[in-house]
């Protein structure tokens, strides 16, 4: 419980008040939040809500998608954001490939500029940039950094505590070299995010993610790599699923205790 994060899209149309008071009445103090919500009550007000609540916001999900026309005043307002609502860290999900582009190459390659070009503004801000590279199957809409190394190659152009790299456990679960290279990371760690993989897929694939405990990830071995790493900080339970989305919140939350709880 002292590094357990609830990530809001996981009680996705649990209204925002409503959330802070649950996750008190828990005796959770730790949450993610989405930018989308956070925009839809107000930024000073969201600020104010979990600051007066006595909870701290791990990260801020999520920025990037740099093949989007005003990709760079958009993640420069994500920056502002993070640090507006006191949290650390903000997500990077890179985006997919430009309308009508079959570069993947040059996507990639453009993500890396991007990131460059947003760097100063967030160390001004004090926040760091959190690469996460998504599963092969987003790479053409979503996002077209896949794998761990494409996503340290990023990282590692720039200071440790400026640029690190999103640990989740949903999109990296599936590769046979990723522990030892997430044990090898160290600080380059941003943080730590859980969900489990389950089947079938649900049709746009995005809203297949289970609580942790109920697909076929093993994470203990994922909780023994990143400890070997030397992370300690929080971790979130993200999950987007359709099924669990219908339930009341209070109900998702004591779910998604439990689920972290027994891994």
């Amino acid at each position: 419980m002292s590094r357990f994060s609830f990530n809001q899209i996981t009680a996705k149309h649990w209204e925002l008040t409503e959330l802070v008071k649950g996750v008190v009445d828990a005796g959770v103090d730790k949450v993610a939040l989405w930018r989308e919500p956070v925009a839809e009550y107000g930024l000073e007000r969201s600020a104010a809500l979990v600051r007066d609540a006595g909870l701290t916001v791990t990260t801020l999900c999520r920025s990037g998608f740099f093949q989007l026309d005003g990709w760079f005043d958009d993640n420069r307002r994500a920056i502002d954001e993070t640090a507006a609502l006191g949290a650390p860290v903000l997500v990077l999900v890179s985006g997919g490939l430009p309308e009508g582009s079959r570069d993947i190459a040059g996507a990639r390659a453009h993500v890396a500029d991007a990131i460059a070009r947003l760097v100063p503004h967030a160390a001004a801000a004090g926040v760091t940039l959190a690469i996460e590279p998504l599963h092969p199957m987003y790479a053409a809409d979503r996002c077209v950094i896949s794998t761990w190394d494409q996503a340290m190659a990023i990282a590692e152009q720039h200071p440790v505590g400026q640029v690190g790299v999103t640990v989740d456990t949903y999109h990296l679960w599936w590769d046979d070299t990723v522990l030892p290279k997430i044990e090898a990371a160290g600080e380059r760690i941003a943080i730590y995010q859980l969900a489990d993989w389950i089947t079938p897929l649900p049709a746009g694939v995005l809203t297949g993610r289970g609580l942790p405990g109920d697909g076929c990830v093993d994470f203990r071995a994922f909780h023994a790599a990143v400890e070997k790493a030397g992370y300690t900080g929080p971790i979130e339970v993200e999950v987007m699923n359709e099924e669990l989305w219908q339930r009341p919140g209070p109900e998702i939350l004591a779910d998604t205790l439990a689920g972290y709880q027994s891994i």
